[in-house]
């Protein structure tokens, strides 16, 4: 496939991980006050399960193959966009796991969450620069 058209929908699916990665953050985050409805949590929730993962998954299998073909593994840039892209992924298991636990159960996740929005932001931030600038 064309470096080009991996990269476009290697972005496609970055925006579609994002925008449900952030959602999830707001959502714990506003659980965290009492102030989101378990309707919107179970939404949530499925909205994970058929937008967001499967995201996840198409964006690290479109950025390895956009990676291999331009030949940049080895470049500084690309490490730390990989070391940011780890976390997130993990905060992203972390984050199912807390919506997947308040639907089957009364209570708040974890109050380790509440950071998670400004977390996920400044960490997409970061790994957008680091993608375009290429800085070292």
């Amino acid at each position: 496939m064309d470096l080009l058209w991996l990269k476009a929908l290697h972005v496609a699916a970055v925006l579609l991980f994002t925008s449900g990665l952030l959602a999830q953050s707001l959502a714990l985050a506003a659980a965290l006050q009492d102030s989101v409805s378990p309707g919107v949590l179970a939404r949530l929730r499925r909205w994970d399960q058929r937008i967001t993962a499967p995201a996840l998954l198409a964006m690290w299998a479109l950025g390895i193959a956009a990676a291999l073909e331009g030949g940049w593994f080895g470049a500084g840039w690309l490490s730390a966009k990989l070391l940011l892209v780890i976390a997130l992924t993990g905060l992203h298991g972390i984050q199912a796991g807390a919506l997947r636990r308040l639907a089957f159960e009364a209570g708040r996740p974890p109050r380790s969450l509440g950071w998670a929005p400004v977390a996920v932001v400044l960490s997409f931030v970061a790994v957008a620069l680091l993608a375009v600038a290429k800085p070292f």
